[in-house]
């Protein structure tokens, strides 16, 4: 797994200059085997970090502009009538990874044509199931300053999202040298593939193999529970915020070359994957508390438990 993520991030910065911890958070998400959320301003790289993944990794990729006169259709696909019977023409979503882009500008409709698929990895049209062929990535994106025109996700659709990510501005010298890379073409244009799907299925089976002690998953659940009491939330993560922490800090360690998850590996995990899933009372929100600072409050207040490998 360490070789595996070498290889694929490697190639991801020829493209995305200095993103190389969001890029492996990112990759983390995708080992682990769900969906990411990308939220940042535009131009930002959100869609680029998408198709370098897409490319390195070797999966078919799908891309889908989500504006409000989109139908669910558009995107699960439709059956149409030929030579005397229907047939169901595939939409975009059977893919590897699909980037479903500026997915809040969508209507909730047709958000929430994306849940089955991103659930159950199917698309059920007609009476009729479609599997999807594993492995199915959804890569969403969105710009939280744009408010006109948009469609707020509500926390039953966010809580799919195994992360949400933000992959902030480069610093000044980062910018200097995306600006020598793109002075030509652009450096995606000649990204090559160094992985392919099998290797992806391979490298998510040696995630649910890597060791997860007691200790560490009493520590998960206690960070979970404590988001749950925050005086500053209405909402708190749920059962499924517990298992996609694991899942992550699982493939972090394992994408590091270790067999066993650390505390360290939790911590990396916890505002990527609990921070979405929290809702803040108003007078929170009115003081400018945020969501990943709680996060970070609750990964404080938690002991640590001590490292432990496992047994021999």
């Amino acid at each position: 797994m360490k070789e595996f993520t070498e290889r694929v991030l490697s190639n991801v910065a020829r493209v995305l200059v200095g993103k190389e911890d969001v890029a492996r958070v990112a990759l983390a998400g995708v080992v682990a085997g769900g969906h990411v959320l990308l939220e940042d301003a535009p131009g930002t790289g959100k869609t680029m970090l998408a198709r370098a993944l897409a490319v390195s990794l070797g999966l078919k990729f799908s891309r889908v502009q989500f504006t409000p006169d989109l139908l669910p259709s558009d995107v699960t696909g439709v059956s149409v009538y030929r030579d005397g019977r229907f047939e169901f023409v595939p939409g975009p979503i059977f893919t590897g990874i699909l980037l479903a882009d500026e997915i809040n500008r969508a209507t909730p409709k047709t958000q929430s044509a994306l849940l089955e698929a991103m659930a159950e990895g199917q698309v059920t049209e007609s009476g009729v199931t479609h599997r999807l062929a594993p492995p199915f990535v959804v890569i969403a994106t969105q710009n939280p300053v744009e408010h006109e025109g948009t469609y707020r996700l509500p926390e039953a659709q966010l809580d799919r999202f195994l992360l949400k990510l933000s992959v902030g501005y480069p610093t000044l010298a980062e910018e200097v040298a995306m600006l020598a890379n793109l002075q030509g073409a652009h450096p995606i244009d000649a990204l090559g593939t160094v992985s392919d799907a099998d290797e992806l299925l391979r490298v998510r089976a040696q995630v649910r193999e890597v060791f997860v002690s007691d200790d560490v998953r009493a520590y998960i659940a206690g960070l979970v529970a404590g988001t749950r009491t925050h005086p500053a939330l209405t909402l708190g993560a749920g059962p499924r915020a517990s298992l996609a922490l694991q899942g992550v800090a699982q493939a972090l360690a394992g994408m590091a070359g270790r067999a066993f998850v650390t505390p360290d590996d939790v911590q990396a995990a916890a505002a990527g994957v609990l921070a979405h899933r929290l809702v803040l009372r108003a007078e929170a929100r009115l003081s400018g508390l945020r969501a990943d600072a709680i996060v970070a409050e609750v990964v404080r207040a938690q002991p640590v438990p001590a490292e432990a490998a496992p047994a021999q």
